[in-house]
């Protein structure tokens, strides 16, 4: 296997995006390898490094059906339902206390 050509931080040719750049192209690796790395050197740690793929080689981001536009509601709904009181948070449950302010912190909610 060939090694992934490097390069500098900002200073990638022509032709190759990151995901992130190719979602705001409308488009998506489509089952690609990664065609090289971006390195950014770092003064005490190794370097951040970002994937690069072929923009010519990416394909089209597959449409939103409503299918799948309900399952992401529902995945959503549910990571903002408090399993202690089963409300609807309004924002998504922390992971550290697991439930919703007010189930988890009763006296401070009270008084406000």
């Amino acid at each position: 296997m060939a090694a992934l050509p490097v390069f500098r931080w900002r200073l990638a040719p022509d032709g190759y995006a990151t995901r992130r750049q190719l979602r705001a192209l409308g488009l998506r690796p489509g089952g690609q390898d990664v065609a090289a790395q971006l390195e950014r050197p770092r003064r005490r740690r190794g370097p951040l490094v970002a994937h690069l793929y072929r923009i010519d080689a990416a394909k089209p981001v597959r449409p939103m059906t409503p299918a799948r536009a309900a399952a992401l509601d529902a995945a959503n709904r549910a990571r903002r339902t408090c399993p202690q009181c089963r409300r609807d948070a309004g924002y998504v449950i922390p992971a550290a206390p697991g439930m919703c302010n007010a189930c988890a912190f009763p006296d401070h909610t009270a008084a406000a």
